[in-house]
């Protein structure tokens, strides 16, 4: 018995470090209409091209709201610089809304679309 467990133990353990690394794909789709990146991303687009400043800097809100509760769930799988580099662009995406600079904001969220796009690809 013991030298099942000494044997199992350590496999057991390798195959959910394995599952842990390997779930980025499954745990960064939407579990809730409220951590929908894509959607979010979209939905700041339509207001940046409408210029609706105001409403874009709602849903910039709503989508760096989304991205902090997709990053709990996908940091054991995702790489550290992909997810600081979409903390970094929602950042420089807010502050191209205040600027109500359409150009800099449409780099930004297709920025932040990229980089969310190579976690887990």
């Amino acid at each position: 018995m013991r030298s099942f467990l000494v044997k199992a133990i350590p496999i057991v353990a390798l195959a959910i470090f394995i599952l842990v690394m390997l779930s980025d794909n499954y745990l960064k789709k939407p579990i809730t209409e409220n951590d929908d990146i894509p959607g979010s991303i979209e939905q700041v687009l339509d207001s940046v091209e409408e210029e609706d400043w105001e409403n874009a800097d709602k849903n910039c809100e709503i989508l760096s709201s989304a991205w902090e509760k997709v990053a709990n769930r996908v940091q054991f799988s995702a790489e550290k610089s992909e997810m600081d580099s979409i903390y970094q662009s929602i950042a420089r995406l807010r502050g191209a809304i205040q600027a109500k600079d359409k150009t800099n904001a449409y780099i930004e969220l297709h920025e932040t679309y990229e980089h969310w796009r190579n976690i887990g690809g």
